[in-house]
């Protein structure tokens, strides 16, 4: 049995820990610094909680301390925090971080680490990067790699068409940082909430817009291979234009922990979310212009107590999969891993990673 940490107690953290343990493959140790998130969780069989400060100097290292892992779902700004401690104590390291600086940072300790360093491995930047390379090895030259991702409410009630169905720190983050894109084969530094275009999927018209991070290392990866490579984040119409009034008209993000405040106190969280996938790869192949899709829209599910939305499946079900691969060898077992060295059929194959396969995904070629 594998024992793991995993820093953060919130829904990610507490999804993570409970899929973990339901297979009676892994011994859960869950911390946070907050005793009432410890409190909250429901701590069934093989999981403990344990809070700590994990800003205090050698707090984490004493737990990290004979792991096999530390899993850190965690707000963005504590992401290096943790790598430092994983390094320290020679623990394979995994976040979810969509924060640039940060896995940068992570990149740096994984050269001189005993242990595996993967970075990145929720929904986007995570599976959305496994899928785009997936697409993009099935052409002999590439001419664009587009990415979109969206959690959305699946009943929209209000003038943004959102409600929080993650992390507010995450979103606002995203929505503020330079976007890496490569734009006529120039790696290049794009301005979040731009460049915005509309797009209908199953009859349901949707917008999109950039965001930072969502393209993880994919930018580094296919540099001088590639004339377009984006991510944009999607949205229904109108989104875009309220927040870029929030951060841009009012100066909010400038003041992110007032944005923070207000959008936590007036827009409810749902679990009936859905998160919507769409890549498209075009390219040649054997002399042919080509196009190759991906699209995929995955629900939340259960009832009651045991119901959890699509965001927490398809985040917990991204880094469960690479840690399952992980332990059973089937990735390095030391230095930086990309999401992108992920082959997509092993991870449909993995019982994690299955979440994304049954919810009927379609591959369509033109």
């Amino acid at each position: 049995m594998k024992e793991i940490v995993v820093v953060g107690a919130g829904k990610i953290g507490a999804t993570i820990a409970s899929m973990l343990a339901e297979t009676g493959d892994y011994a859960v140790t869950v911390v946070d610094r907050a005793q009432a998130q410890l409190d909250a969780m429901d701590l069934g069989h093989g999981i403990s909680a344990r809070q700590i400060d994990i800003g205090q100097d050698g707090a984490l290292e004493a737990v990290l301390a004979g792991k096999f892992a530390v899993l850190s779902a965690a707000p963005f700004h504590l992401t290096t925090k943790i790598a430092e401690a994983a390094a320290k104590t020679g623990v394979h390291y995994l976040d979810l971080t969509e924060d640039v600086a940060s896995t940068r940072r992570v990149k740096e300790l994984a050269a001189t680490a005993t242990s595996a360093f993967i970075p990145q491995c929720g929904l986007a930047p995570g599976f959305i990067s496994i899928v785009a390379n997936d697409l993009a090895q099935r052409f002999d030259t590439l001419e664009s790699v587009r990415m979109r991702v969206g959690a959305l409410p699946q009943y929209p009630s209000n003038a943004l068409n959102y409600n929080l169905t993650w992390s507010t720190d995450g979103v606002i983050n995203e929505y503020c940082e330079p976007c890496e894109a490569i734009v006529e084969g120039e790696l290049v530094d794009v301005p979040p909430l731009e460049e915005r275009e509309e797009f209908s999927l199953d009859g349901i018209t949707y917008e999109a817009f950039n965001t930072s991070g969502g393209l993880g290392t994919l930018c580094e990866t296919y540099a001088g291979k590639v004339r377009t490579l984006n991510y944009r984040t999607i949205r229904y119409p109108g989104h875009a234009a309220i927040m870029k009034a929030l951060l841009n008209d009012l100066g909010l993000r400038h003041r992110r922990e007032v944005l923070k405040d207000i959008l936590e106190n007036a827009l409810p969280a749902t679990m009936q979310d859905v998160v919507v996938i769409f890549v498209t790869v075009s390219g040649r192949k054997h002399g042919r212009l080509l196009q190759e899709s991906y699209a995929n829209k995955i629900y939340s599910r259960g009832a009651g107590d045991a119901a959890r939305s699509a965001i927490q499946i398809t985040t917990a079900s991204g880094i469960c999969a690479v840690l399952d691969m992980l332990a059973f060898g089937a990735l390095p077992q030391k230095g930086f891993i990309r999401q992108e060295d992920i082959a997509l059929d092993a991870f449909l194959a993995n019982r994690f990673g299955h979440n994304y396969a049954q919810a009927g995904a379609a591959h369509l070629a033109a």
